[in-house]
């Protein structure tokens, strides 16, 4: 468990970056697609990478 926690904690940029990229593209899927089920799922993902990074209260953002 402290090699994961010691993993994450050397590698956080990376994993943010990834993250972020992720949310991105989806974000450009859902936009050019008519469909809603993409939309879920953007909507999904960005709620689990804003509770990653612990935007939570007031730091929560109006969409979320």
């Amino acid at each position: 468990m402290a090699e994961a926690l010691t993993w994450f904690a050397e590698n956080k940029e990376a994993i943010i970056g990834v993250l972020t990229g992720i949310v991105t593209i989806a974000s450009i899927v859902a936009t050019m697609t008519p469909n809603d089920s993409d939309n879920v799922f953007v909507a999904k993902v960005s709620k689990v990478v804003s509770w990653l990074a612990l935007n939570i209260g007031k730091a929560k953002t109006n969409g979320g």
